[in-house]
């Protein structure tokens, strides 16, 4: 769901360069999980791997060109480009949909948004929810307007705690790719276990949405973007990159079509492992054949541009469903889809032109020690609004009539 830095894409992408097919799996990713979201495509939560395979790939290569080029990693400097590329647009969301719940919505709406809320400023959600036994899969109880966002805590986690790994292999003067390469294959099938070792047959939430069980979707992202993995994936494919993109897509897409959360044990058993591998090489071959006509495909308007929307796109997604939900209960299927889509595109192209854009390439004063207050005084002022904002009492129960 991130960007990286644009340069001229050459016949055969090379580490570094812009990829615009990259930029049109971010928009299919995100199409998938609102339809989704809107009941009509069962497996379009699929659409989050794709986006941990992309966050995987993207952020480990921009890693290596790093350590090629200084030897190191500098963790303040990642971590800083980070905070710029992603809190603005979710700081803003965050207040201006908390505000208006309150104002507006019902009063269990109000009162998880108010829990949920620090929750998601520590990027700790998704453990929250798992600590509350908020199953993922639940479709009856009270809306969250901040659920969606356990998966941008699994990346935020995830931008945590790699680069010091990638860190510490390159102080060690091994040869990082490689390195690289073994501990994310290794802690990938770790991870693998533990998810099919934990997972429960009645509520498969905990694997779903816990990091350690989540990582080989970002991890196998990684790989693809080792140079061991590149030239292997050269070797493979040579001539025919072209057919197995598309087989690729075709089989990705059946998936999307076939999955149903819980009535697919199939997910938690290596179903989730086999379509984050799929859509990791996916973005591989992308990026070594964007050329073929799966990837000139994803490189067309306007998947581009719902690409370079989609994080917003997807932070404001979910709490518009819920409050226009609640507004208008009696809304068909599909109008209500296309008034969901409509209201947060608006909304998501308002954030990166006005919010995300500005701060991350022209904001001086979001950069060294001011940049360092500047997130101090956002962290403060959501912690203020979460303790100003008085959350409602839980309904009273009567048990004079339970003897």
């Amino acid at each position: 769901m991130t960007n990286v830095h644009r340069a001229a894409t050459r016949p055969v992408a090379g580490r570094g360069e812009h990829v615009p097919a990259l930029d049109g799996l971010r928009g299919v990713a995100i199409l998938g999980v609102l339809l989704f979201h809107t009941g009509h495509l069962p497996g379009g939560f699929l659409g989050v791997d794709l986006f941990f395979a992309l966050s995987g790939y993207l952020i480990t290569d921009l890693l290596l060109r790093e350590v090629e080029a200084d030897g190191t990693v500098s963790l303040a400097a990642f971590w800083g480009r980070r905070v710029r590329r992603l809190l603005p647009a979710l700081a803003t969301m965050l207040v201006v949909v908390t505000v208006l719940v309150w104002l507006v919505a019902s009063r269990d709406v109000v009162r998880t948004t108010l829990t949920d809320g620090p929750w998601v400023q520590l990027n700790l959600l998704n453990w929250h929810l798992l600590a509350e036994s908020a199953g993922y899969w639940e479709r009856f109880g009270s809306a969250r307007v901040f659920e969606h966002l356990w998966s941008i805590a699994v990346e935020e986690q995830f931008y945590l705690m790699w680069p010091v790994l990638v860190l510490i292999i390159a102080r060690c003067g091994w040869r990082a790719d490689r390195w690289v390469a073994t501990t994310a294959l290794v802690a990938s099938a770790g991870s693998l276990l533990l998810m099919i070792t934990l997972v429960s047959s009645t509520d498969p939430s905990r694997v779903y949405t816990g990091t350690d069980t989540r990582a080989f979707s970002l991890l196998l992202g990684a790989v693809a973007a080792t140079r061991q993995a590149r030239a292997l994936l050269a070797r493979m494919t040579g001539r025919v990159a072209g057919a197995v993109l598309a087989f690729l897509a075709a089989g990705i897409g059946v998936l999307w079509w076939l999955a149903d959360g819980v009535r697919s044990p199939w997910l938690f058993t290596g179903g989730l492992f086999a379509h984050s591998l799929a859509a990791a090489l996916l973005v591989g071959l992308c990026a070594r054949a964007p050329h073929t006509v799966v990837a000139t495909v994803l490189s067309r308007q306007p998947l581009r541009w719902l690409g370079l929307i989609s994080y917003s796109l997807y932070l404001w997604h979910w709490p518009v469903s819920v409050l226009l939900s609640e507004q208008w209960p009696a809304l068909g299927a599909w109008p209500r889809t296309a008034l969901v889509c409509a209201v947060s595109i608006g909304l998501a192209a308002l954030s990166k032109y006005l919010v995300e854009d500005p701060v991350r390439f022209r904001a001086t004063w979001a950069r060294g020690r001011r940049g360092v207050l500047a997130l101090a005084v956002v962290m403060a002022g959501m912690a203020v609004l979460w303790l100003a904002l008085p959350v409602p009492a839980p309904p009273a129960i009567d048990i004079t009539g339970l003897d």
